[in-house]
């Protein structure tokens, strides 16, 4: 992780500008560098490495596959995605649930949108969620699993710590992440609701869903992100209904 030397830049990237992986059951939008798309000037902001906006058909979805020394964080936005993995955990994330897996020395899983195999109905609803990835602070540690309902933290509007590993977070963050210098908020807004961005070395700010005006920056729709750098404490206000995903970093990956 580098040493921090930065100037204040606010960098609007547009939804339409993301890479895409579509195939018969996927339909995936990659804020950075993923898979087959690469860009050197486009591999991460801070510490967030990943930022894929996917949909996934029901009856399917990733097949189990490995990860190493990552934190990787899922946030389900409609419908129900399934997690298996290698360390006996499995369960099924949800709107309002918030899930971390740590992959650590190892780790294989599979996310599939098949619920009904494990309990209910089969149903044709796809699910659609947000998978991001940040580097722990500290390589080769045990594999992890764990998930909270926050949905009722999430009526009031306000910015909800998802997931933490920073101190000022211990207690109030609903899981933990294993880096010190990160942590990522949700909000749902209703029109006209603001929320106010922390003040960080680095700032990722996602609109998944709805409409929001950035401060300084102007209209966000669906799909939108804004990477900011030594700056914060802007005002998000939502113009619809809306969803936002918020990173904040302390930190950066070295160059």
């Amino acid at each position: 992780m580098s040493p921090l030397s930065l100037a204040p830049r606010i960098d609007v990237h547009r939804a339409a500008e993301r890479f895409t992986t579509a195939t018969g059951w996927l339909d995936s939008k990659h804020s950075f560098s993923f898979g087959r798309h690469h860009d050197e000037a486009n591999t991460h902001h801070g510490l967030l490495l990943v930022n894929n906006d996917d949909v996934v058909r029901a009856g399917t979805g990733f097949d189990t596959h490995p990860h190493r020394d990552m934190e990787i964080v899922t946030w389900v936005l409609q419908g129900s995605l399934v997690h298996q993995d290698s360390e006996g955990h499995n369960g099924v994330i949800y709107p309002g649930l918030a899930q971390r897996m740590s992959a650590g020395t190892g780790i294989l899983h599979s996310e599939k949108n098949d619920s009904w195999r494990l309990a209910g109905g089969v149903h044709d609803e796809p699910v659609h969620f947000v998978q991001m990835w940040v580097v722990p602070d500290e390589a080769g540690i045990a594999p992890g699993y764990e998930q909270l309902e926050i949905d009722a933290e999430l009526l009031g509007g306000g910015l909800v710590p998802v997931a933490s590993g920073m101190a000022e977070h211990d207690g109030a963050a609903a899981i933990r992440i294993k880096n010190r210098y990160a942590a990522l908020y949700a909000a749902r807004l209703q029109a006209g609701q603001s929320v106010q961005l922390p003040e960080a070395p680095f700032l990722h700010l996602f609109v998944p869903r709805g409409s929001v005006a950035l401060e300084g920056a102007g209209a966000l729709d669906t799909g939108d992100a804004v990477r900011l750098t030594a700056t914060g404490g802007q005002k998000v206000t939502a113009a619809e209904p809306a969803e936002i995903l918020v990173w904040e970093m302390h930190a950066a990956l070295a160059a």
